[in-house]
């Protein structure tokens, strides 16, 4: 995959009409590749005109690759001050553009992308946004949606600079794999940064006493998570392009993952 989507996500039913569009007055925004350990990656970067330096954040998508609502995230990030930046983690693995089926997406790509290759991948979008795209490396965050929620978890646990991090209903159990070993659950207590976890009560993939468990392991190893449960929200409730867009939930999530991350000196 040497490019990344136009236009969203094939594998999921979409209410286009609700989407969030945000414009690029103030910003610049567009594709970019990444060097990577074997190759430049896609990616799609958005940070405010001027000099910077600016803090970053790195975006992880969900499990459908990087498409417009990834991007348009990206967006409303450099709106707020940030070099917001998105990298295609799982371009080596299949092209998420062209694929319809979510049971062939985890089986063909998700289960086959090692944790540690995106997580290196991270680190690589790190020194490039440091380097080439006016990002200062001494704030950093982390932000990522449903499986990216996961990794959100698990990349906490691998960098030890980070700042802050949000993960938007992550699942924090699930199948270890040789190339997957640790869950999110498994690495809680191991986290550098704050993380601020937001979860939807109804949602019935992940079980809200199963959060609640892996943010006291956290903070009984003196770790700092921070959880709100939006009692009524599905799973996938910021997503304004699908049916489970919950407006409400998804603004007020918005609104607390910004000030969480100014509060942990990523602003």
């Amino acid at each position: 995959m040497t490019s990344l989507m136009t236009g969203l996500t094939l594998a999921t039913t979409r209410v286009e009409a609700q989407a969030i569009h945000t414009d690029t007055t103030g910003i610049e925004a567009g594709e970019v590749r990444i060097p990577a350990g074997d190759g430049p990656m896609p990616g799609y970067r958005a940070m405010p005109e001027g000099k910077g330096p600016f803090p970053i954040v790195l975006v992880i998508e969900e499990i459908f690759g990087v498409h417009d609502y990834i991007k348009d995230i990206c967006r409303r990030l450099a709106k707020a001050g940030y070099c917001a930046v998105a990298p295609e983690l799982y371009a080596r693995q299949g092209d998420l553009s062209r694929m319809t089926d979510v049971q062939e997406i985890v089986r063909d790509v998700i289960a086959k992308t090692p944790d540690a290759q995106w997580m290196a991948d991270l680190d690589a979008t790190i020194v490039w946004a440091a380097s080439a795209s006016k990002g200062d490396p001494e704030r950093i965050g982390v932000m990522g949606w449903c499986r990216g929620g996961r990794a959100v978890w698990l990349y906490a646990a691998h960098r030890r600079d980070l700042k802050a991090a949000v993960a938007w209903y992550g699942p924090v159990g699930g199948e270890r794999t040789g190339i997957q070993p640790r869950t999110a659950g498994d690495v809680a207590a191991e986290i550098h940064a704050p993380l601020l976890a937001l979860y939807g009560g109804a949602d019935t993939g992940i079980p809200v006493a199963s959060v609640e468990a892996a943010r006291d392991k956290a903070n009984a190893a003196g770790k700092s998570v921070t959880l709100t449960v939006f009692p009524d929200a599905p799973h996938g409730f910021h997503a304004d392009y699908r049916p489970s867009y919950r407006k409400d939930a998804a603004a007020a999530g918005w609104s607390k993952a910004l000030d969480f991350l100014k509060a942990n000196g990523v602003g």
